[in-house]
């Protein structure tokens, strides 16, 4: 499988997968990769460290900006592999551990079969691994505020509301927000293009979600690198105003 890889930024490379994002942050020879998209993207994630000049033995530690399957598909197989670390925030680490599910049900998902897009999303989803049982059997958390000391030093931004442990990852000095599926610009299952949330469904709780957005509105930047959808250019702030007028 040939990976959508673009650079995006110094050192910062946008991957699309199956319907799922994952960003790779380059140091030198160094790499952190931040969600590792669907199990079924695991030849595509491969081959976009390879177009990046890496290597699984590269990357420094894999960051997961939520524990859902189609973000955390090939983190075990890293971290038994290779031995990479796979770090979340505190309150995800047992999310991950499969302690726990928070991510729409099948049900919810064949009650909304007849709305555009569900239905081919949904059976690209399960081919892809979406309802595979996908634990991390040893998660770590990281510290959230302060940049972590790995390829790109992104800094953990804790945006719950779409899981209990959702975060974001800021690239202060590239001005680049990483930001999972607290905002996204696209889904298969929206006609909205741009910055928006996710529909209510795909939401452990949604109040909480409107308000992570405030938080990612008073972050310095202008590139929103998300979990869903392409790229988007434009003032941070004015992205996750966008993103809550329309959710409204």
């Amino acid at each position: 499988m040939r990976a959508r890889v673009r650079q995006v930024a110094d050192g910062t490379y946008l991957v699309h997968g199956s319907d799922t994002n994952w960003v790779l942050l380059a140091d030198g020879d160094a790499l952190t990769l931040v969600d590792t998209g669907y199990r079924g993207d695991r030849a595509g994630l491969l081959d976009s460290l390879a177009q990046v000049g890496g290597s699984p033995e590269a990357v420094t530690a894999v960051l997961i900006t939520h524990a859902h399957n189609d973000h955390v598909g090939s983190a075990e197989f890293l971290r038994a592999t290779y031995g990479t670390p796979v770090l979340l925030h505190e309150a995800e680490v047992p999310h991950a551990r499969r302690e726990f599910l928070h991510q729409v049900s099948v049900g919810q998902v064949l009650r909304d079969s007849l709305r555009p897009g569900v239905l081919p999303w949904a059976l690209r989803a399960l081919r892809s691994g979406g309802t595979a049982h996908l634990p991390v059997t040893e998660p770590r958390a990281f510290t959230t505020g302060a940049p972590l000391d790995l390829p790109g030093r992104p800094v953990p931004v804790h945006t719950p509301g779409h899981t209990d442990g959702h975060c974001a990852f800021h690239l202060p000095s590239a001005g680049v927000l990483i930001s999972g599926d607290a905002l996204v610009s696209g889904h298969p299952t929206s006609r909205v293009r741009g910055p928006q949330l996710l529909a209510d469904r795909y939401h452990h709780r949604r109040a909480e979600a409107l308000a992570s957005l405030d938080v990612l509105a008073a972050l310095d930047g202008d590139l929103l690198l998300p979990g869903h959808g392409p790229a988007h250019r434009g003032p941070l702030g004015e992205s996750a105003l966008q993103a809550r007028e329309r959710a409204a």
